[in-house]
């Protein structure tokens, strides 16, 4: 029965026929005067002797009931000075209420970004059910910090026969995203005696920061119309990181020669060659370009990634390595996550041995030439406009006229509309005196929101003034006159 004692001093509400018995009534009666102030911080609690018999208890009851809150916290006993309410630290002030999140654009042309609108949900749900039909205990387990064999297998028969990569499956090393996979590379690279790492201007500046935050000293390797300029490269730098089939930004593959070019100071120096292939599936006008590495396999590092062909979320990527960095990156893999989910492995596994992936890759391929080919269509009614690059990727770079606007102002000039896209500006080294220009994706949104997107990135253009002039030389493709390679 509930039992309203105060003969001690002490404001309790006890329920000596609580559940659990009268040990558990006392204990949970001090903890809710405890908790709700009655008893404050510092107060004396009663001896266990006169609580006991002030309650009616016996005194080992009030002692483990004492004991067990000491043990919890609540109550402080020192030898001589009694038991007293512990000092309990006060809660940290609810923070107010975070500033909302900004929204997301209404239109989507930022670089790099797939339709995620077409992810193949279908066959990626065939595929788990057979995945998970034919499952060993061992699937969902601890997983192998090098990925799983399955993809690595169906990997290297892939890249081979799509990209000219020469590789087997015990050289692949499968990463939680291509960020992950840069950053352990370049990690195992410095702590090897790497120093100084060459990386394409422009380049991409978010990778540019995970390789020098890895330890690497970066130093900017110029881009023209023939790609990287690699003739540059001296024997001190130990690793250049390339786009070659593609280079981000400007749109131009690596010339022939260029690549004839870097074998050889890859061979005379000892360097390593990182080939990002990060949308080398992609080409418009004839097959694609084969991959680098398929002429240099023991000096290059292939890197590809799941994200530009089904969807970032998946946080899947790849790497075929040279033999002697297979056991370093496996061990820094190791060291920064374990091992990367394994069910997603093995369904894009089944994915790529039932060409199912191939399929998707075509469908994709289709759908994205004729999107760049209406923004071609549409850009060249802005006068002034540059389009550069060949027909390939997810994007095409516009340079902006010296006498037209800024970079800024029409980056600006689109936020206000709710469309996202990237300046050109923020992807050298040192953008002082360098051209300006937009970023523009052409896959991201999907098919249906694809005509807005272009609508309004078209009233954005239309609405500042661009002088006519000259196209300048030098094109990459015939198409539009002032498509051309970006210096």
């Amino acid at each position: 029965m509930p039992n309203d004692w105060s003969g001690s001093r002490v404001d309790l509400h006890i329920d000596l026929d609580a559940a659990g018995g009268r040990r558990a009534g006392l204990e949970a009666a001090l903890r809710a005067a405890i908790r709700e102030g009655r008893l404050p911080a510092g107060t004396l609690l009663p001896s266990t002797r006169g609580l006991a018999r002030d309650l009616g208890l016996s005194r080992g009851t009030v002692t483990a009931a004492y004991d067990q809150l000491v043990e919890e916290g609540h109550l402080t006993t020192r030898p001589g000075s009694g038991t007293t309410v512990a000092e309990v630290p006060q809660p940290a002030p609810v923070p107010a209420r975070p500033a909302p999140a900004p929204p997301a654009p209404r239109h989507d042309l930022r670089p790099g970004l797939p339709d995620v609108s077409a992810f193949p949900s279908r066959a990626w749900l065939a595929a788990t059910r057979r995945v998970l039909d034919r499952a060993r205990p061992e699937v969902f387990g601890a997983g192998d910090p090098q990925g799983r064999i399955e993809l690595r297998s169906a990997l290297a028969d892939y890249l081979g026969r799509t990209r000219g990569v020469l590789t087997t499956p015990d050289r692949i090393v499968i990463t939680s995203g291509y960020y992950q996979g840069l950053g352990l590379l370049s990690g195992v690279l410095a702590a090897a005696g790497t120093g100084r790492a060459a990386v394409e201007d422009p380049g991409h500046n978010v990778f540019r920061a995970v390789v020098q935050r890895a330890g690497l000293t970066t130093v900017a390797l110029p881009v023209d119309a023939l790609g990287a300029r690699v003739e540059a490269l001296s024997r001190e730098t130990g690793a250049v990181f390339l786009t070659p089939s593609h280079q981000y930004p400007t749109g131009v593959p690596l010339h022939p020669g260029r690549r004839r070019t870097l074998r050889g100071w890859a061979r005379a120096t000892g360097g390593l060659i990182v080939e990002d292939d990060y949308d080398g599936e992609y080409r418009y006008d004839r097959q694609p370009v084969g991959a680098l590495q398929g002429i240099a396999p023991d000096r290059t590092v292939y890197c590809g990634t799941a994200s530009k062909t089904l969807g970032p979320a998946l946080r899947l990527a790849w790497m075929a390595l040279p033999q002697h960095l297979v056991r370093p990156v496996v061990r820094a893999k190791q060291d920064a996550d374990l091992y990367t989910e394994t069910l997603g492995q093995l369904v894009l596994a089944e994915l790529i041995t039932t060409h199912a992936y191939d399929r998707h890759i075509r469908a994709a391929r289709l759908r994205y030439r004729r999107r760049r080919e209406l923004l071609l269509d549409r850009i060249a009614a802005v006068p002034g406009l540059d389009a550069h690059g060949v027909p390939a990727g997810l994007h095409t770079l516009l340079t902006l006229p010296p006498e037209g606007p800024t970079e800024r102002r029409l980056l600006a000039g689109c936020a206000e509309h709710g469309l996202a896209l990237r300046g050109l500006t923020e992807l050298h080294h040192d953008p002082t005196g360098r051209p300006q220009g937009l970023l523009v994706g052409f896959a991201a949104p999907s098919e249906r929101a694809y005509p807005a997107a272009l609508d309004t990135l078209l009233a954005v253009l239309s609405s500042n003034s661009f002088q006519d002039r000259p196209a300048p030389g030098g094109n990459c493709e015939t198409r539009p006159s002032r498509t051309r390679a970006a210096g």
